[in-house]
């Protein structure tokens, strides 16, 4: 028997007294022994019911079921790599190489020190809250709905540009092993099928969506591990010192993009309404993500710059690097491993940015249909599926190329916001239990905020642009909608 609070209130619930004192002691004597044993039998199944019963979405009704917390905390670690490994790494050496040559791989070890900052930022304000949303929920809390829904809007337009982007990419690896990728027909075919392939499985559930980017992390990060485990022997040290220094010129280029490479993470706690343990697990899952994405991407910029020949001129940095230490057996290894890590990161591109547009449409900014959660597999599904068929018009038609212009400002609004929101949440929900509190009082948060600002300045005045009409698009939905909206709780 499954003991739930309900079970306790009606353990001590005496409808109609008894007669008689001695009969009321007996019975009084006997459910306090009935409830002391079923505490003790069944203790995390009562928290694990309450928990449920607790965290339920505010819209659930008993016609509307609540989502379903089935994420574990490596699951969560996965999902956190899934999203930062992905084609970047892939192109990361050889353009690294071009802009700072062999400062590079020191470049690429300060950055994730830089990124840190940001990551620690997500990490305490994650530990507050057990919402799905991630930096709409923080921005909401701390600074209200409208700028809350702003950044909310931010947030999904890059997961759906990233969807549209990543799925282009995907036909492009899968070319290397299949030409008729390369076809027009090919194309559609295959952007299609891997689509349609992860909104089903990510429909089907959650823990389906999860245990897949478990599968995919690891597939995408042993080629990565290999290739560092025996590079390190064939390096040519001659090439990595002595370390010159970098050409100015290409230190604000540069700067994008190592700040891109390790961009993802912020998509971590997009579903945090579905994990067992968010406030505990969210954090957990970035730090350990950052750790270990740090060490991958240094040591493979060390490897590929001290094994490939002329890295800064290579299209396939890691490929050639493989050929060299494997032969062509190494070259198929790493390109099947660059389809996967592409792959791994378009299952959470479609499992997070449809938790994005729930949350929003959740709150009434938009369509309530977009909050709908399928009766049977707990997920939700309308949301999931109406990002799928925007991005296959994107990514079919080629139109992401516009949009990704967004990207680079559509993740400042997150980035800049959770560390703004740290610090303004930490007076106005001083009692709020959270799992972490960053030492140095706003020591940490003031520097996020300086890196944001240093990665502001190499955007490009067309990124500037494009973020601008987005945010005035997302403050018209926000009025149109604001009548639906419920009030702030």
């Amino acid at each position: 028997m499954s003991a739930t609070p309900e079970v306790y209130q009606q353990l001590f619930l005496i409808r109609s007294p008894p007669r008689y004192g001695r009969e009321v002691a007996r019975r009084r004597a006997f459910l306090f022994a009935a409830a002391l044993l079923l505490r003790w039998r069944r203790p995390r199944r009562v928290q694990s019911a309450y928990n449920r019963a607790m965290s339920a979405p505010p819209s659930a009704t008993p016609d509307q079921p609540s989502l379903l917390r089935a994420v574990s905390r490596w699951q969560v670690v996965a999902l956190a790599s899934n999203d930062v490994i992905g084609s970047g790494v892939y192109l990361l050496p050889a353009t690294a190489a071009l802009f700072l040559g062999a400062a590079s791989p020191w470049a690429v070890l300060a950055a994730g020190g830089l990124v840190l900052m940001l990551v620690l930022c997500f990490a305490e304000a994650g530990s507050m809250f057990d919402q799905p949303g991630g930096a709409y929920i923080y921005t909401r809390e701390a600074f209200g709905d409208f700028i809350g829904f702003e950044v909310g809007w931010m947030s999904w337009i890059a997961r759906l540009t990233a969807t549209a982007t990543l799925s282009a990419g995907f036909a492009l690896a899968v070319q290397k092993v299949w030409p008729v990728a390369g076809t027009e027909g090919g194309r559609a075919f295959t952007i299609v099928v891997a689509l349609i392939l992860l909104t089903v499985v990510n429909v089907a559930g959650v823990k389906h969506g999860a245990r897949t980017a478990v599968i995919l992390v690891v597939s995408k990060v042993l080629p990565l591990l290999l290739l560092i485990a025996v590079g390190v022997f064939a390096i040519q040290w001659d090439r990595i010192f002595p370390v010159p220094a970098p050409d100015a010129a290409g230190l604000g280029g540069a700067a994008l993009l190592l700040l891109f490479a390790y961009a993802g993470f912020e998509n971590t706690a997009a579903a945090a309404g579905e994990y067992k343990n968010p406030q505990r697990d969210v954090p957990f899952g970035l730090v350990v993500m950052i750790v270990g994405v740090t060490a991958i991407y240094t040591l493979i910029q060390l490897v590929a710059l001290g094994v490939v020949p002329d890295l800064a001129h290579s299209r396939t940095p890691l490929a050639d690097g493989a050929g060299i230490l494997f032969g062509v057996a190494g070259i198929y290894l790493l390109t099947i491993g660059a389809m996967l890590s592409i792959f791994g990161t378009m299952n959470n591109s479609v499992l997070g940015g449809g938790r994005y547009l729930y949350a929003l449409s959740e709150r009434g900014h938009l369509p309530r249909v977009f909050a709908s959660i399928h009766p049977t597999f707990r997920t939700p599904w309308i949301a999931i599926m109406v990002q799928t068929g925007i991005a296959l018009l994107l990514a079919l038609t080629g139109s992401f190329a516009e949009l990704a212009q967004l990207s680079v400002m559509a993740r400042m609004a997150s980035y800049i916001g959770t560390a703004a929101a740290v610090l303004v949440l930490r007076t106005k929900m001083p009692d709020t239990p959270r799992r972490i509190r960053l030492p140095g009082g706003p020591a940490i948060p003031v520097a996020a905020l300086l890196v944001c600002a240093l990665f502001l300045t190499s955007a490009t005045s067309r990124n500037a642009i494009a973020g601008a009409i987005a945010l005035t698009v997302g403050a018209v939905i926000y009025l149109v909608g604001s009548r639906r909206a419920r009030p702030s709780e």
